[in-house]
């Protein structure tokens, strides 16, 4: 069984709502079990161009699920919540994003999938939340600890404990 945190981030509709929903879709899911998730934070959009902030969380499940059979269940409840992928490569607002950041200390580089997720280490919303989580966590690939990730970030996006900031 596998240890994975998810991200879960969604900047249009009912923002909570589709955390909550894909959160609950997650925990009934054969082969998922929840183990606990983080607080819900809200961002910039990151690399996009809109205007919607985002609320995001990250999720750490148990699986016994393989990592792509995983990915599959994500992408299951992406679209039962609405979410519409594009065909261009750039970001676009949705009702929800679930990423699965880290897999146990797995390595994954196939067409589809990537694990750890390639953005991980540059990104506030997934990193903050990570702390709150498992902050000694080490990036199997960058052999650094999520919060020394964290400390790394040159300009770290403005994140917000739902209506707070948080300085870490």
């Amino acid at each position: 069984m596998a240890i994975v945190y998810l991200s879960l981030g969604s900047n249009k509709g009912d923002r909570i709502g589709y955390i909550q929903q894909a959160t609950s879709l997650l925990g009934a899911s054969e082969g998922v079990d929840i183990i606990r998730t983080s607080a819900f934070y809200e961002s910039e959009p990151w690399n996009m161009n809109s205007k919607s902030w985002f609320v995001n969380a990250v999720v750490e499940v148990k699986t016994t699920l393989t990592p792509f059979a995983l990915l599959e269940v994500c992408h299951r409840i992406e679209n039962q919540l609405g979410r519409v992928r594009t065909t261009t490569q750039q970001y676009e607002d949705r009702t929800i994003d679930i990423d699965i950041l880290f897999f146990g200390k797995e390595i994954v580089h196939e067409e589809g999938l990537i694990i750890p997720h390639k953005f991980v280490h540059l990104r506030a919303f997934n990193l903050v939340p990570m702390i709150e989580l498992n902050a000694e966590f080490i990036h199997p690939e960058l052999h650094k600890s999520i919060i020394d990730l964290h400390n790394d970030l040159e300009n770290p996006e403005m994140v917000f404990l739902y209506g707070t900031r948080i300085d870490i």
